[in-house]
C-alpha cells in the first residue's frame, strides 16, 4: 500500500468545513475546529499562520498551500501578530458553528456568495480553508510524523489543482460538494507528496526506506500482504540479500527490527478493521496474519492496552456521541456551507 494512499484512506473531507474567504486588512480568522488536520491555500494575496503554543508564525504567499496538524486552535491573519493585534472576524468551531470573537452567533453580513464569506467582496486576499476528519491507526502513523505547520510554496502562483478547486467553488451543480471534497483530498495528497520530497521534510524512517531497493521491497510486501507468515528469512529472500544483511539494513533505515515493524503494521490494520467493519475478531485476525482471535487479542492487548472487542465498543460509543453532537441544537450556519 502506498504510504500517502494509506494516509488518505481514513483522512477525508466528506462534507466537512470548506470555505473561500475574501478578506481586506486588517483581518484574522480563528480556527477552533478540533479536527487533527486542516488545510489553508492562498489563492490571492498574502497572510500568516499563527499556530500558537509558543511556535513561530509561518508566512503564506500567493499560491502557497499549508497543512496544519494537531487538534489545537490556530489563527490565520494578515500579519504575524494578527492573533493579538486584530480580533478575529469569526471563530470557526466546526462545520455547524461559527461565532464572533465574543461568542455571539455570526450573522448573514459575512456571507458573500456560495461557499464564500469575508469582510469585503473586493478584498485583496482570497484564502481557501478546509478541514479533515481523521480515523484509523494507519493514518495516525503518518500524521504523527508531520510538523505542526508545513508549507509547500508555489512562487509562480496557484497550481492546476488549486486553480480547478477555485473554479469549482462557485458552481452549484448537483453533487457539487462531493466534487469539491475530492478536489480537497487531491490537494492534500499532492501537497504532502511534494513536501515529503523536499530537503526540509523529515519523514519517518519507514517512509524514506520505501525508496531503498532492499528495504522498500520488504515494506511493500508487509503492507500489501500482512496475512502471510513472514519471517526475517522469508523477507530477506524476497529482497534478494542475506538474512543478516537484511535485518541490519532494515533496522538502520526504518528504526526498528523487521518483526517489530510487522507486528505494529498488523495491529494498526486490525484496529482499523475492528472499527470499519463488522467482521469477527477471528476473521480479522486471519486477515492481518494471526492464526486465531486469541493470538490477535494477546498481541493487541500487549501493544494497545485493551482487547479487540473493547476497542470496537469504545469506537462505536465515540461515534454515537459524535452523531448526537452533530444533530444537536447548535447553530447550523457554517462558513462556506460545508454540507
Amino acid at each position: 500500500m502506498d504510504a500517502l494512499a494509506s494516509l488518505l484512506y481514513e483522512v477525508r473531507s466528506d462534507g466537512a468545513l470548506f470555505s473561500r474567504n475574501v478578506l481586506a486588512p486588517p483581518w484574522s480568522i480563528r480556527i477552533a475546529d478540533p479536527t487533527p488536520i486542516a488545510l489553508a491555500a492562498m489563492l490571492r494575496g498574502t497572510g500568516w499562520i499563527v499556530p500558537g503554543g509558543g511556535e513561530e508564525p509561518v508566512a503564506l504567499g500567493e499560491g502557497d498551500v499549508a497543512v496544519v496538524t494537531g487538534a489545537r486552535p490556530f489563527t490565520l491573519a494578515d500579519t504575524a501578530d494578527g492573533d493579538v493585534r486584530t480580533p478575529p472576524l469569526w471563530v470557526v468551531h466546526g462545520a455547524d458553528r461559527c461565532t464572533t470573537a465574543d461568542g455571539a452567533e455570526i450573522g448573514e453580513e459575512v456571507l458573500l456568495g456560495l461557499r464564500t464569506c469575508g469582510n469585503g467582496p473586493d478584498g485583496p486576499t482570497v484564502l481557501l480553508t478546509g478541514s479533515y476528519q481523521v480515523g484509523g491507526r494507519v493514518s495516525e502513523r503518518l500524521l504523527s510524523a508531520l510538523p505542526r505547520v508545513l508549507v509547500v510554496r508555489h512562487d509562480g502562483g496557484p497550481g492546476p489543482i488549486l486553480d480547478l478547486t477555485a473554479l469549482e467553488i462557485g458552481r452549484d451543480d448537483p453533487n457539487q460538494q462531493a466534487v469539491l471534497d475530492r478536489l480537497l483530498d487531491l490537494l492534500l495528497l499532492s501537497t504532502l507528496r511534494e513536501w515529503f520530497g523536499r530537503p526540509e521534510a523529515d519523514p519517518p524512517g519507514w517512509y524514506r526506506a520505501l525508496g531503498d531497493p532492499v528495504t522498500g521491497r520488504a515494506l511493500r510486501l508487509i503492507h500489501d500482504r500482512p496475512e502471510r507468515p513472514w519471517t526475517v528469512a522469508a523477507l530477506a529472500e524476497e529482497a534478494g540479500v542475506s538474512r543478516a544483511t537484511f535485518a541490519r539494513r532494515f533496522g538502520e533505515l526504518v528504526g526498528r527490527p523487521p518483526m517489530a515493524y510487522l507486528t505494529a503494521w498488523r495491529l494498526a490494520l486490525a484496529a482499523d478493521l475492528l472499527v470499519r467493519t463488522e467482521d469477527t475478531v477471528d476473521s480479522i485476525a486471519r486477515r492481518v496474519g494471526y492464526r486465531s482471535a486469541f493470538g490477535l487479542s494477546a498481541a493487541f492487548h500487549r501493544v494497545h492496552g485493551t482487547r479487540p472487542g473493547r476497542h470496537r465498543a469504545t469506537a462505536a460509543a465515540r461515534r454515537a456521541g459524535q452523531e448526537v453532537g452533530a444533530t444537536g441544537t447548535g447553530s447550523q450556519w457554517a462558513v462556506g456551507g460545508g454540507r
